[in-house]
Formats: C-alpha cells, structure tokens, sequence
C-alpha cells in the first residue's frame, strides 16, 4: 500500500502533451506564493508534438526547477501487445485480455519515464488517457488528474464513451480494483481531476474538482504575461510587427484549425470557411499545434500565425484585437481579444464527414 506521500522529497511535477498543458502548468504556478514558485518540475511528452526549444526556454524562465523529456511510447511500439488488443468475441475473455494488457503495457512504459515519479507529493496528468496514466496504474502511483482542454470533457467524457458496454462493471474494474485503466477519473490511483467548469459536464464524477482557467488567468501580473509571451512566442518582434500591421479599421477574422478528419477533406473544410469569411473581412488562420496540414502551401494568399503558440496568449498581446474568432470545436470561451466568437458544432461537421464519427455524445 502506498503512503499518503508526506515522505517524499520532491513537491509536485507537471506531465504535459501539449503547448496548452505547459500553459496551463504556467498558470498554476503563477498563482502560488512567489516562494513556492521554481520548486515544481515539469516533464514533456515527446508522443504528441514537437516541443522544439521550449525546454530551454522554460528553463530560462526560473518558474520550474527541472524540466524533463519524455520518450513516450505508444501502445503499437511495443508489437507483443498487439494480439492483448485482438477481440476474442467473449465480454469474459475481452476482459482477461484487457487486464492483461493494461500491465504489460504500465510495466513496459517504465524504461522511458526520465525521473522517478514515486519521489513526488503531487503529479498532475493532463492526458492520462496516453501510456503514461497505464503506467502510473500499474505502478500504484497516486496522480492529479487535469482536463486536457478548456472544458473538454463538456463536449464528450470518453471515458463514459469508450467504456459504454458495461461500464458500471468496468468501472468498478478500474476505479476500486486496479484492474484495467480507465482515463478522466476513474482510476483508483487518480485521487481527483481538475476541470474548468463542472456545470457544463453531462457525467458528473466526485472526483471532479473545479479550477477555472479564466480565473486563473485573471490573476497574473503583467511580469507574468510578458514571461509567457517570450516563452511561447518563437519570434516576439516579428510578431509585433504583424500586429502593428493590422489595420485597426479593417473587419479581421481569425478561423482557429483543428487536427479533424482526413486531410484532403481537412483542406476541402478549411478552404471553405476561407471562402466564405473572406466576404466579411480579412481572414487569418492560427493552426492547431497538432495539426500537419500546411496552410501557407495549401493556402498561401491567406496570413497565419505560429500554430506552435497557445491561442491563449492572444489575451496578453496589447493592440490585438479581431472582429471574429471562428471554431469549429474548439472553446472560445476563454477568449478576449475577439468581438465575437463564433462556435460552429456538429451541425457544420455533418457536411464533411459521417455524423456518427463526431456525434459520440449524442451516441452515449
């Protein structure tokens, strides 16, 4: 059995997949007594996305004390679990094979895990749904689970979703006895899960807690803003010159991109919106941090900005200012240097794939 970690010797460590999840690590650490700040370690997952120098960039910024590279593996590099994952036709023989591969699967991810994790009072987890939440399973190691996105799970608990054949037995596989993983909180090991609003969550869950990033955000000093501009912008002038650019007269509309579907119809989606937009005003794109489709080759007539950034810290940027910020999934919420905030759902993705691909919630 594990202790309640008053031994341990290190206070808290951020596992992070994401541009956003390092933003949000920001924000937390930002909202502690300045004496606390620069004692956190925080670790990047290598599995999502290309940090490029961020590492070096946070480390000049004194807010953490160590900050790791994670190797990540997904569950296709190990090839000996791949006949774990074969359907065997049975719900009893399905099940054996699950628990089967949620500990091969924790053990085998632990020659990648750069720093000892038991050392640790707090670990917080954006994405335990990625190898490193089987790991902290297997392992008996107790973790903070965090919303991955703003109000991510408002759209879809995937949990719920993933598990939906039988899921009070699964979950009580997972949550009391340790059997199989399963993410967003109902792990035995996850002691609770941050999210940004609870109200907007269809599946409630005791372990949720609310931490609003809004407000958060709302209580960084402009010391604090400008360390996360030079932090997550790559080129700062290069983009104050964009921005003086602008004409403050002029209807600016930014599209926000989304790694969805295939990538011709990825193209074919976008291409639209550019169309249809650019009768209003002047369009710009911020592409999503994980999405490769090349919009300055694809659409090279249209200005885009570094899709690497965290849309965030748009907020902090003086001067900076659309009439329209358009999503498709994305939460707008949050967003402040926009007039208006369009959000366009399901009823727009209809037109480019099949509904059922993109409807799990109404399918739960």
């Amino acid at each position: 059995m594990i202790s309640m970690n008053n031994n341990k010797r290190k206070s808290r460590i951020y596992i992070c997949h994401t541009f956003y999840h390092v933003y949000v690590s920001c924000l937390k650490e930002f909202n502690l007594p300045s004496s606390e700040r620069g004692k956190a370690d925080i670790m990047l997952s290598l599995m999502s996305n290309d940090f490029g120098n961020l590492s070096e960039k946070l480390r000049d910024t004194g807010l953490f004390d160590e900050v790791f590279i994670y190797d990540e593996k997904r569950e296709d590099h190990f090839p000996e679990l791949a006949k774990w994952k074969k359907d065997r036709g049975n719900i009893v023989f399905n099940m054996f094979s699950r628990i089967v591969f949620t500990k091969k699967f924790g053990k085998l991810q632990a020659q990648f895990i750069p720093t000892d994790l038991h050392e640790y009072k707090d670990i917080y987890v954006y994405c335990d749904a990625d190898p490193i939440g089987y790991y902290l399973s297997t392992h008996r190691i107790r973790y903070h689970a965090v919303e991955d996105g703003l109000d991510t799970l408002a759209d879809l608990v995937e949990a719920v979703y993933d598990n939906r054949g039988a899921f009070p037995l699964k979950k009580f596989m997972s949550d009391k006895l340790n059997l199989i993983f399963i993410r967003d909180g109902y792990n035995k090991y996850c002691m609770d899960m941050e999210v940004n609003c609870i109200s907007k969550i269809r599946f409630p869950n005791k372990k949720y807690i609310e931490v609003s990033r809004a407000e958060l955000a709302s209580k960084l000093t402009d010391s604090d803003k400008d360390i996360l501009l030079r932090l997550f912008i790559r080129d700062y002038d290069s983009l104050r010159e964009k921005i003086d650019k602008l004409d403050p007269s002029a209807r600016n509309i930014l599209i926000l991109t989304e790694p969805l579907c295939e990538l011709d119809v990825r193209k074919k989606l976008f291409g639209d919106l550019i169309e249809e937009y650019s009768k209003e005003g002047d369009v710009y794109l911020k592409p999503h941090p994980r999405d490769i489709l090349d919009y300055n080759r694809e659409f090279p007539d249209v200005k885009s900005f570094d899709g690497k950034m965290p849309m965030e810290v748009f907020n902090f940027l003086p001067n900076f200012r659309f009439s329209k910020v358009v999503s498709i999934y994305t939460h707008v919420s949050d967003i402040k240097f926009a007039d208006e905030a369009v959000l366009l759902g399901h009823d727009f993705m209809d037109k480019y794939e099949a509904p059922e691909i993109h409807r799990k919630d109404e399918v739960i």
